[in-house]
């Protein structure tokens, strides 16, 4: 039988200080446990983050955190799996330099990068690149031609001496003289989805995710953790379930991109070895931790994983404290600025936009109608075939009043910081979602669906799940057809409500069949840069017949 955790380290600790007796090793260096004989276990920590998005009103806790893990655990690493970049105003006013600052600040030891990373251009990213205090690991982004980065890019390049601030296909860092590889992936849905450029090239991540493991293996690196941006169970066609099950000889996978919430590891056996998986949510909400135990030949045979809510409150106090560097820093550096720009105009409503509870919940409103053309306006420069769009009424937190429309006021209306998600449904589904959505009218229902490009009657008077009467959609984007059951449609939502959020079964269903592509795109950015699309940045629209009940 295997020993748990506790009594192997009960009896690492009881090892150590005979070993600091016999060799007159001072005391306090019993924690840090001498390495290992042959035929023995090797343990590590490994302390990860993934999609923050530029999320620092909690970075001083992350960074308690942190070191509270570490002093607990010597034998660690601390890395993160991309999308450091776009979603908060501190990303908006610094480009990722505000994050960078406190990622050099904690220590990070590796990152790879995510889609988002690449939104400003590689112009942005290799400033960010640059000023890093750790390395950078990617395995299937080719950045040889980049006017930017193509100088900080080491093609093909395995190193156990890796220089900060630069670009490798994989490192190998020795922790207490045991050697771990770490090789990195990005999703190659990046180049429609974000803006890396003509210049920079992304490679089949199956392929140049064996081509790391086969190469780490050769520097004699038998334990590998990928840092993976390719999504849990993402539909764009690579993601870290299938990169478990096809590339032998991953060990772990750190994952990011679907903001995936394991709160416990995921664990694959398809291989002669098992891979474990990994991923933290998304914001900087938590912090992941996954505790490995390794045999000899580099086979995980123990692991216990969790992860910690950095924004947890006991008796209305932060579990976590700030850490008092961190928090001098945002406050005096970062939040100033940040705080000044909440104060910006956006534009102007000509008309009170109501989105309020309960309206938002029980029928169409002008506010919703124009948050799902925005919403369907931004899909469009993603896929300009998509022509239907949702957005859940318990996503409309706040009604507008008319006048100047101030950005703070917009992220009071969406403050969840959901993102985009296009997805394939055919028109029987897109009717039972909406027979779900209307099936608690006329009481509020937080899954009731505002639409654009489509509109729909229905019966509040009949049975759940028999209301909806009749659907059109605005395929041509200017005239209204029947819905065709069999047919395909391209809808745009938010991740929330793409994942089945409030219920709605059959989204979810598509989500995981893999229907479903994530572009990102923050929701309050996408309302901000509609709304500056519109004549002298001013709104007004209507409630027009989209959802109409036949009961009244």
């Amino acid at each position: 039988m295997m020993m748990n955790f506790s009594m192997k380290r009960f009896m690492g600790a009881f090892a150590a200080a005979i070993l600091a007796a016999a060799s007159m090793v001072p005391a306090a260096s019993a924690m840090f446990e001498p390495r290992m004989a042959a035929n023995d276990t090797f343990e590590v920590t490994i302390i990860h983050t993934n999609d923050t998005h530029a999320h620092l009103d909690n970075i001083a806790r992350r960074i308690t955190a942190i070191k509270q893990v570490r002093a607990q655990k010597p034998n660690s690493l601390l890395v993160d799996a991309g999308d450091v970049f776009s979603g908060t105003l501190y990303f908006n006013e610094f480009h990722g330099l505000a994050d960078l600052e406190f990622m050099n600040t904690a220590g990070y030891d590796v990152m790879t990068f995510g889609n988002h990373d690449f939104d400003k251009g590689t112009g942005t990213l290799s400033h960010f690149v640059k000023k890093a205090r750790f390395p950078f690991v990617s395995a299937n982004v080719n950045f040889s031609k980049d006017t930017h980065l193509s100088n900080r890019f080491h093609e093909k390049a395995i190193t156990g001496k890796p220089e900060n601030g630069n670009i490798y296909q994989g490192i190998i860092k020795e922790v207490n003289g045991e050697k771990l590889g770490i090789f990195g992936l990005t999703t190659a849905e990046t180049m429609v989805i974000s803006n890396p450029g003509p210049d920079v090239i992304f490679e089949n991540y199956r392929e140049q995710a064996k081509k790391a493991v086969a190469d780490l293996k050769k520097k004699g690196a038998n334990k590998i953790i990928a840092l993976s941006h390719l999504g849990y169970d993402d539909g764009g066609g690579d993601n870290d379930l299938t990169l478990a099950k096809e590339v032998e000889g991953i060990d772990v996978i750190v994952g990011g991109h679907s903001h995936t919430k394991l709160d416990v590891p995921m664990i694959d056996k398809t291989g002669t070895e098992p891979t474990i998986i990994v991923q933290a949510n998304e914001y900087g909400q938590f912090l992941g931790t996954l505790d490995v135990t390794f045999d000899q030949n580099g086979k995980v045979i123990e692991y216990a994983g969790k992860l910690t809510d950095l924004d947890q409150k006991i008796n209305n106090a932060y579990v976590f404290a700030d850490d008092p560097e961190a928090s001098q820093i945002l406050a005096k550096k970062y939040k100033p600025a940040v705080a000044e720009k909440q104060r910006k105009v956006i534009g102007t409503a000509a008309v009170d936009l109501i989105g309020d509870r309960p309206d938002a919940r029980v029928g169409e409103t002008n506010l919703g109608n124009l948050m799902t053309d925005a919403i369907l306006a931004k899909a469009k420069t993603v896929r300009p075939d998509t022509v239907i769009a949702f957005q859940h009424g318990g996503g409309i937190r706040i009604s507008i009043p008319a006048g100047k429309i101030t950005l703070d006021k917009v992220i009071e209306l969406m403050p969840f910081g959901t993102s985009l998600a296009i997805m394939k449904l055919t028109g029987a589904e897109i009717k039972q979602a909406l027979e779900f959505s209307v099936k608690d009218t006329p009481k509020p229902f937080g899954g009731f669906l505002q639409v654009s490009g489509l509109k729909f009657t229905y019966d509040s008077r009949q049975p759940a799940g028999q209301r909806v009467q009749s659907i059109e959609v605005k395929e041509d984007g200017r005239h209204y057809v029947p819905i065709v059951p069999s047919k395909t449609y391209v809808v745009a939502t938010n991740t929330y409500t793409a994942k089945g959020g409030d219920g709605i079964k059959i989204l979810a269903k598509a989500y995981q069949e893999g229907r479903v592509s994530e572009p990102g795109y923050v929701d309050w950015e996408t309302f901000v840069e509609y709304v500056g699309s519109q004549p002298n940045h001013t709104v007004s629209p209507l409630v027009e017949g989209r959802i109409i009940d036949l009961a009244k």
